[in-house]
């Protein structure tokens, strides 16, 4: 069965004012689900998130992109993470009094390059074509040591 829009009405269910209802193309809602959130709930989702998922949701416009942006929390917990794999960077961000976000920034990159090295994913590289669609960050001494020490252990 083929859909026809010159028969079919379209209507799309909006949440305005906090409870849903429909609405034609024509009639406009004013409010985004998102306005009719408490703060509380907002970040509750929001803590939910991964990394790139959050940075996502704080580019979806610019209520979300403030409660995201605004609140230490959200970041502290993500870099917590990253901290199981890079914790004397980040330990070094925070001690030279960096904010969780920026450390996560900082980070974040490093701590996924650092996690597929030690798991072995270029144990085995036949060549550097292979390497092309990966970011490649600079690593310190210790963390090549780490690496090294890895790959000897394999």
């Amino acid at each position: 069965m083929q859909h026809d829009p010159t028969t079919t009405s379209s209507a799309i269910i909006y949440l305005c004012k906090g409870s849903p209802s429909l609405i034609s193309p024509n009639n406009t809602c004013h409010h985004n689900f998102g306005e009719t959130l408490p703060i509380e709930m907002s970040m509750k989702i929001f803590s939910e998130l991964d990394v790139e998922s959050l940075c996502s949701a704080s580019l979806t416009c610019k209520l979300w992109h403030l409660i995201i942006t605004q609140n230490q929390q959200l970041w502290r917990r993500q870099c917590l993470l990253v901290r199981a794999i890079c914790q004397r960077e980040v330990d070094n961000d925070r001690r030279d009094g960096l904010s969780w976000k920026v450390t996560l920034v900082r980070n974040y990159t490093r701590s996924c390059l650092k996690r597929d090295w030690l798991r072995g994913r270029y144990s085995h590289v036949p060549s550097a074509e292979v390497l092309n669609d990966r970011k490649m960050v600079d690593l310190d001494a210790e963390t090549w040591g780490e690496i090294l020490q890895a790959e000897l252990d394999r």
